[in-house]
């Protein structure tokens, strides 16, 4: 009797996460695990961590959040994007998606979720973006398409669209309340970086003092965006 040749494995996606909570790296494992065609290949909490484990698990996607202790995760997607460009990258942030979705699709993700959503959103969002498509929020697609929609010269530009990624950290934390000691201390900086930083937002937003700039950075974080 001949001897039958074994049906080849199911082929699963490749499943790479990149999270500072060990917690929320462990739930993430669980939750994908559950599924019949995808597997976590590793994981890492930070960017060094993170782009040498992934040339050696090689995954279809990464699941990137984009506080990783001091360091930016939109920094991580850009360097991602540059050497590996066939890799599919979904941010899942508690940074809230109409600040900072646009921001990480320039950056190079395919897609965003924030941790509050339900979970049954990460999968799905997984599935969209490793069949190329892009996955943001109804809300989201809604506000991208009014954006395109306006007249050019209609508004000014905004400061995410001016700012670098770590100016814009700084922007954030300014329109948060914080001081210069807690920023820097917050991202791992030194006050006469931070104050660095500060004059070169300053003089992107056409701005003359801090206390112009603290102004507009709380006006700006009561506004929709």
């Amino acid at each position: 009797m001949e001897a039958q040749t074994p049906s080849p494995p199911s082929l699963k996606a490749k499943v790479f996460i990149v999270e500072d909570h060990p917690l929320i790296r462990e739930g993430l494992t669980l939750l994908i695990g559950n599924e019949s065609d995808m597997t976590v290949c590793g994981s890492a909490g930070s960017p060094q961590e993170a782009l040498e484990a992934i040339k050696q698990a090689n995954p279809d996607v990464a699941v990137v959040d984009l506080a990783l202790g001091s360091e930016s995760g939109l920094t991580l997607i850009k360097t991602l994007r540059q050497t590996r460009k066939d890799l599919a990258i979904l941010v899942l942030s508690m940074f809230d998606e109409a600040t900072y979705a646009e921001r990480a699709l320039r950056a190079g993700a395919r897609g965003y979720v924030m941790k509050s959503e339900a979970l049954d959103m990460v999968r799905t969002a997984i599935r969209r973006v490793l069949a190329g498509d892009v996955y943001v929020s109804e809300k989201m697609v809604s506000h991208l398409l009014k954006k395109m929609a306006k007249v050019q010269g209609d508004a000014s530009p905004a400061p995410s669209d001016l700012l670098t990624e770590r100016e814009f950290e700084v922007f954030r934390m300014i329109a948060a309340g914080a001081g210069p000691s807690d920023i820097a201390q917050k991202l791992n900086l030194s006050v006469r970086t931070v104050d660095a930083h500060r004059d070169h937002i300053k003089e992107k937003l056409s701005l003359k003092s801090g206390a112009e700039l603290r102004v507009y950075a709380a006006k700006w974080l009561n506004e929709p965006h």
